[in-house]
C-alpha cells in the first residue's frame, strides 16, 4: 500500500483586513467644578482664622503669622495635643540633663569661680600686658577687696576692676597664640611640616600639665586648701607664654629669621624671663606668703613660711627658667646642600 506523497501546501488565501469601530455619536463631559466655599462665621471672619473647606494644604487652628515659616503639611502637626506633649517631654528631659552635667562637672571644677577669671576689658588686658613685661616701678601690688555691709572685708574684686588680679583670659589667649605663631616662624623658614602644629601643640600642653600637677602638688605639701588659691596659681603659670611670645618676635626680627640664637636672642630671653620672675613673686606672695593679722601663728608656723619662701623662689626662678627655655626655642634654618 503506498502512502500519498507529502507536498508543500497550497498559499494560504489573505485574511480580509480589520476594521475597527468607529464610535458614530460622541458624547462629551461636563466640566466638574467645586461649589464654592462657604463664608465663615462672623468670630472667624473677624479673627481671620482660615476655612476648613478651603485649601486642604492649609494650617488648621495657627495664629496668624505662626506658620509662615513652616512647610503647610506640617502645621496641623506642630499643633497636635500629642506633639506638644512629647515637646514637652523632651525639654524637660534637656533641662534635667543639663543640671545633672552642672552638678557633677561642678564636682572637679567650680564653674562660678571660673567666670570671675574671664571678667576682663580692654584697659584691663593692655595694662595687665605692660605689667607682666614691666613689673620693675609697679606699686602696690595688694589686691584690692571689697567690704560687706558690716564693714569687714568681703570677697576679692574681678580682674576687670583691678589689675593686681588674676585672670585665665590672657594665659588662654597667650597660650593659643604661642602655638600659631611657632608654626608661623617655622614657614617663613621654610621648615614647616604638617605635623609640626600638632607636635608644638602637644608639647606646649604637656608642660602646662606637668607644672599644674607640681603645683597641685606643692599645695598638697604646702597646705594650701583653698580653692581659689589654686586657680590663682593656674592663672598665674600662664603669664609666661606672653614672654615667650615677645622672646620669639624680637629675636626673629633682629635675628633675621635665625631663630632664637645667638647672644640677641639670649639677652631677650634673659629680660622676659626676669621680668616674669619678678612679677610672679609680687604677685604670689599674698597666696603663698599671707600676711593677715587675724591668723594664728600655731597655724601658720614660721618652718611652714619658709617652706613657702622656698617653694615660691623654686618655681618663679627655676621652674620657670626651664619651661620658658624649652618653648621659646627657635631652630635656625639649616643650609641647603649644593648637588
Amino acid at each position: 500500500m503506498l502512502r500519498p506523497g507529502y507536498s508543500n501546501p497550497p498559499p494560504a488565501a489573505h485574511s480580509p483586513p480589520l476594521h475597527h469601530p468607529v464610535p458614530q455619536h460622541v458624547s462629551t463631559v461636563p466640566m466638574m467644578r467645586s461649589p464654592p466655599p462657604p463664608a465663615p462665621p462672623p468670630a472667624q471672619a473677624h479673627h481671620g482664622a482660615p476655612s476648613s473647606y478651603g485649601n486642604p494644604y492649609q494650617g488648621h487652628g495657627m495664629p496668624d503669622g505662626a506658620g509662615a515659616h513652616i512647610h503647610p503639611a506640617y502645621g496641623g502637626f506642630l499643633n497636635d495635643p500629642t506633639t506638644q506633649l512629647g515637646f514637652q517631654v523632651g525639654q524637660s528631659a534637656v533641662k534635667a540633663g543639663q543640671d545633672y552635667m552642672e552638678q557633677n562637672f561642678n564636682r572637679y571644677v567650680n564653674v562660678g569661680a571660673v567666670k570671675h577669671y574671664f571678667n576682663v576689658s580692654n584697659s584691663y588686658v593692655l595694662s595687665k600686658l605692660l605689667l607682666v613685661l614691666f613689673p620693675w616701678r609697679h606699686r602696690p601690688w595688694s589686691r584690692k577687696q571689697s567690704l560687706s555691709p558690716s564693714g569687714q572685708e568681703g570677697y576679692f574684686l574681678p580682674p576687670r576692676e583691678d589689675i593686681n588680679s588674676p585672670d585665665m583670659y590672657i594665659p588662654v589667649m597667650a597660650f593659643v597664640t604661642y602655638i600659631l605663631l611657632s608654626t608661623l616662624m617655622a614657614g617663613l623658614r621654610g621648615a614647616f611640616h604638617p605635623e609640626l602644629l600638632g607636635l608644638t601643640a602637644t608639647t606646649a600642653c604637656a608642660i602646662v600639665i606637668g607644672e599644674m600637677l607640681a603645683l597641685k602638688l606643692g599645695c598638697y605639701l604646702l597646705s594650701i586648701s583653698n580653692e581659689s588659691q589654686l586657680l590663682d596659681l593656674v592663672a598665674y603659670s600662664g603669664y609666661k607664654f606672653v614672654g615667650i611670645i615677645v622672646t620669639i618676635i624680637v629675636a626673629e626680627i633682629l635675628n633675621r629669621g635665625r631663630g632664637t640664637g645667638g647672644w640677641i636672642g639670649w639677652s631677650v630671653f634673659l629680660y622676659t624671663f626676669l621680668a616674669n620672675a619678678l612679677f610672679l613673686l609680687r604677685s604670689l606672695k599674698y597666696v603663698l606668703l599671707p600676711e593677715n593679722a587675724t591668723t594664728d601663728r600655731n597655724t601658720f608656723a614660721r618652718s611652714q613660711r619658709n617652706r613657702r619662701t622656698q617653694f615660691l623662689f623654686g618655681y618663679a626662678y627655676v621652674v620657670q627658667f626651664v619651661f620658658m627655655w624649652l618653648l621659646s626655642r627657635q631652630e635656625a634654618p639649616r643650609p641647603v646642600a649644593k648637588a
